[in-house]
């Protein structure tokens, strides 16, 4: 089998992270990015070489963009006639409509988390359920925070054979370039319980029980997740090997706050910056050490979620699920990651 044929459908926020980090891999390609129309975007896919072509069929629309000096290859439908998967990182609502355009081209297709599993019926994480995702027709990536909740969740789980957990999502109000969005002056409840992060968990890990509160607040830089996980009696586990458990699972950072001077998310993010990945991403979830202690049967612990770019990786775990090219999660993930590291030079 040849590279695998990756469609991006949406270069924004996540789109060009993932576009990205298929690029780096030597089993994938990127056939065609889409945009609505010509902006300053489009400029980057022009830049890494990524044909480019408009997310609608209409021939105004496509024409549009040679009036701003940029190639367009074609609508959408040309874009899946010659793609094996398409990445779906468009704006949300725009589920349903995309799904019939995936299917009709008889392409397979990944959903982000802003879209419901329902949509789907299938959901994925690289840890939790990656043989489930093997050679589906279509999925989605969960979201952010569902992401980094089972990085962490899923290894107690394995060890202990049940678990039981209350978190509370403390989010970012928006991204770093998103201004539509708040609370500007306010601390923000979610007044829907559960929120939808820990059920969303079960979608793919229906064996951990779990419940979520979230509020939002003023920031644009992580998430930080306040957890509280009970274990079964006899479970062997503590606190000291709970923390070498998550140092020797992938996609986990796990460090003093107090030791390495890393307090706060803009002190993470600082630190993620000086990785050298592009944008200043950190894909691994941060668990700060201190901030982690097991009382009898119930741990408590503190982690921080970079909204952005935890997702990222696992979009090109997905991709080799759904093709059936690689069984093992943790060989894809162990691939997928030496990749993308040795593309910034790190």
């Amino acid at each position: 089998m040849g590279k695998i044929k990756v469609a991006i459908n949406g270069f924004g926020t996540i789109g060009k992270r993932v576009a990205d980090a298929v690029d780096a891999q030597d089993d994938m390609e990127i056939i065609g990015v889409t945009k609505t129309g010509p902006s300053f975007g489009c400029d980057l896919a022009v830049k890494k070489g990524f044909p480019l072509f408009c997310t609608f069929d209409d021939k105004e629309k496509i024409a549009a963009f040679a009036t701003q000096g940029y190639e367009c290859s074609g609508g959408i439908s040309q874009m899946l006639a010659i793609a094996d998967v398409v990445v779906d990182c468009s704006p949300g609502k725009m589920g349903a409509e995309n799904l019939l355009k995936y299917q009709n081209a008889g392409v397979k297709y990944m959903f982000q988390g802003g879209e419901k599993h329902a949509l789907t019926g299938l959901s994925y994480t690289s840890c939790a359920n990656h043989s489930a995702n093997l050679n589906a027709a279509g999925t989605r990536v969960v979201s952010c925070n569902t992401t980094g909740l089972s990085r962490t969740l899923v290894p107690l789980y394995d060890h202990c054979g049940s678990l039981t957990v209350e978190c509370t999502m403390i989010r970012r109000a928006a991204d770093p370039g998103d201004s539509k969005k708040g609370p500007i002056n306010a601390i923000k409840p979610v007044l829907s319980v559960p929120s939808h992060h820990g059920p969303d968990v079960m979608t793919v890990k229906p064996e951990i029980s779990i419940n979520s509160l979230a509020v939002a607040v003023p920031t644009t830089i992580m998430h930080v997740h306040s957890i509280i996980a009970d274990l079964p009696s006899g479970h062997g586990l503590t606190t000291n090997s709970i923390l070498d458990m998550w140092k020797n699972s992938p996609r986990i950072i796990v460090m003093s706050g107090a030791e390495n001077k890393l307090t706060t998310t803009a002190e993470v993010m600082e630190m993620a910056r000086d990785i050298g990945r592009k944008w200043g991403d950190l894909h691994e979830i941060f668990v700060w050490e201190d901030g982690v202690k097991l009382v009898g049967d119930r741990l408590y612990y503190f982690q921080a979620i970079h909204q952005e770019s935890d997702v990222i990786p696992e979009n090109v775990d997905c991709i080799r699920a759904l093709m059936g090219t690689e069984t093992d999660w943790r060989a894809s993930v162990a691939k997928t990651d030496a990749a993308i590291d040795a593309y910034y030079g790190l």
